[in-house]
């Protein structure tokens, strides 16, 4: 029988009693499915950070660099800095572990669950992957005269062609399993010059993949289609930054943070999968919070692993239960915690015929 280990990392507020959820799941999809996973849990996060002065031991980040796939509930606390934790362990494992895809899917359940009039689940579909570690966000900062009148902070965009060119060429490989079979690249080439790379890479690739269309948007414009006409994107390839940006309105188009899920991936390696949701600290203990993302995040985990039926039966057993009422919403409040997991397990039970 194939065993999977899996690291699982609660974190912060909301994120231990989430990730509980997720864990259930993947267990129950294991016993359907005829495979093994051992699960090994981490209680890194603020509370560990207090109670030990250290975020993240290079003795557990050794560990969790052995697994098959790293989970993570959610990670923030008002108890300290802003950034400090989140730097700590979820910068650490993308940048350290060289999580160069960032692969968001955008997908309507259910059209009860869209802010925009007239959209149905045949107009949002679509992926977006974000380069994930250069960019803005490649920590290359700083300032002078800190904290004076005439103090300057420089924050430098970082873009290598070998960067450039593997989350370019990841997202037609992509494109190759849909069926619109359309990818779209989205930029500001015409104000930030250094993204020209990203213009005349994507070019090049694109001519290895004559059987795939392209297209292109400015990063204001893509935003305004993505609300205007989200049916137009089928995947979209971006620079960190906008991806960030981007990823966080197609959550809204999907019926909100609650439901969306994200992997952060070195292909062929060891890969972290997490809700988009931030921590909410003051919902943690209630049992209130919605566990639908981090139970997506979960069937991510299963697909990237291999068990692609086993992911798929989880996403499949959350749409049912969407779309004929049964879990009324994602957002906080709506369900609680453990029923959402309860209403799964049940329902991936009764489709298995179990």
């Amino acid at each position: 029988m194939k065993q999977y280990d899996i690291a699982s990392i609660g974190g912060d507020g909301i994120g231990p009693e989430v990730t509980a959820q997720a864990m259930r799941i993947l267990d129950a999809a294991a016993e359907q499915f005829g495979f093994s996973l051992k699960i090994q849990d981490y209680p890194l996060g603020t509370d560990y950070y207090l109670a030990n002065n250290e975020i993240f031991p290079s003795s557990i980040f050794e560990e969790c660099k052995q697994q098959h796939a790293i989970f993570l509930g959610a990670i923030g606390d008002p108890r300290v800095p802003v950034g400090m934790i989140e730097f700590g362990i979820i910068a650490k494992l993308r940048f350290e572990l060289d999580l160069y895809i960032n692969l968001r899917p955008v997908k309507l359940y259910d059209a009860r669950l869209c802010p925009l009039k007239d959209k149905t689940p045949e107009d949002i579909d679509m992926l977006i992957v974000r380069e994930n570690t250069e960019g803005a966000y490649s920590g290359m900062h700083g300032f002078a005269h800190k904290g004076q009148p005439l103090e300057v902070a420089t924050q430098t965009m970082v873009y290598t062609r070998e960067g450039v060119e593997r989350a370019v060429r990841y997202a037609f490989e992509l494109t190759k399993t849909r069926a619109e079979r359309k990818v779209t690249l989205v930029d500001k080439a015409n104000a930030i010059r250094a993204q020209d790379i990203w213009t005349r890479t994507f070019a090049e690739v694109a001519a290895e993949y004559p059987d795939v269309a392209t297209d292109h948007a400015y990063v204001d414009a893509a935003c305004m289609w993505m609300i205007k006409n989200p049916e137009w994107f089928d995947v979209i390839v971006t620079p960190n930054l906008f991806g960030d940006i981007i990823t966080d309105l197609g959550a809204s188009l999907q019926g909100g943070m609650g439901i969306a899920a994200s992997g952060n991936i070195h292909p062929g390696q060891v890969s972290l999968f997490e809700p988009i949701h931030g921590s909410a600290p003051k919902h943690a203990g209630k049992n209130v919070a919605s566990p639908v993302a981090a139970i997506m995040a979960a069937s991510m985990l299963l697909d990237y692993v291999g068990e692609k039926e086993a992911g798929a039966a989880i996403e499949t057993a959350i749409v049912d239960l969407v779309r004929d009422g049964s879990i009324r919403g994602v957002s906080t409040a709506m369900h609680r915690t453990d029923e959402v997991g309860d209403m799964v397990l049940e329902r991936m039970r009764s489709t298995a015929g179990v």
